[in-house]
């Protein structure tokens, strides 16, 4: 069986970036192709390999797919044990990284869609409830430069490249988009803007 890593997905797509990121930091080769998410239809290999939802990022390894960016984030860390170990050995650390990540899934993007979608006053106070929801976030980091503590993990890979975006949309203009995102925040949370820095996934412009 071929061992040949394909990631499906689109350029924008904060979820697949999740994967990618992963993917960089763990110093795995892959290939990648694009899936334009602006069509309504899904490409044949897409319906294939994700025949459930119909949806990217999915990772083929061996010609074998995974799906949804958080369960593919666990497999790359218990497929390759090369790199650095996104989820931490301890039981209660990985059940914290775990929890936080199921947060921000369906908790904070479900205020961003809100925000997004609200107009005049309703928008106000979608943005509040945001700010509110990224709050927390800023809590569970606290001092330390990670979400893991002293190394880039599971939470920081799984959710950097989104939290960041959430800032985007709320305090600043997108200069440019790479690999990592290139973003430049006007305001706002010192503690995840300091984070952001840190974990290379914010670079001023």
């Amino acid at each position: 069986m071929s061992s040949e890593v394909l990631v499906v997905d689109f350029w924008a797509n904060g979820f697949g970036m999740r994967v990618r990121i992963a993917l960089e930091e763990k110093g795995i080769e892959y290939k990648y192709m694009e899936e334009d998410l602006r069509t309504p239809e899904r490409s044949s290999l897409v319906q294939e390999m994700n025949p459930v939802y119909k949806s990217v990022p999915v990772l083929i390894h061996g010609g074998r797919p995974i799906c949804d960016s958080l369960v593919i984030l666990q497999y790359i860390d218990e497929a390759w044990k090369v790199g650095p170990t996104l989820l931490p050995q301890d039981p209660h650390q990985r059940a914290h990284a775990r929890f936080w990540s199921d947060l921000i899934n369906k908790k904070v993007f479900s205020s961003q869609t809100k925000f997004l979608k609200s107009k005049g006053e309703d928008k106000e106070a979608a943005k509040q409830e945001l700010i509110e929801d990224l709050k927390l976030l800023e809590a569970a980091l606290g001092d330390e430069p990670y979400f893991g503590g002293e190394y880039f993990g599971f939470l920081d890979s799984g959710q950097g490249v989104l939290i960041v975006d959430l800032y985007v949309v709320l305090f600043g203009p997108v200069v440019s988009v790479g690999l990592k995102g290139r973003f430049r925040l006007e305001r706002g949370s010192k503690t995840l803007e300091r984070w952001s820095s840190i974990s290379g996934l914010l670079k001023r412009g």
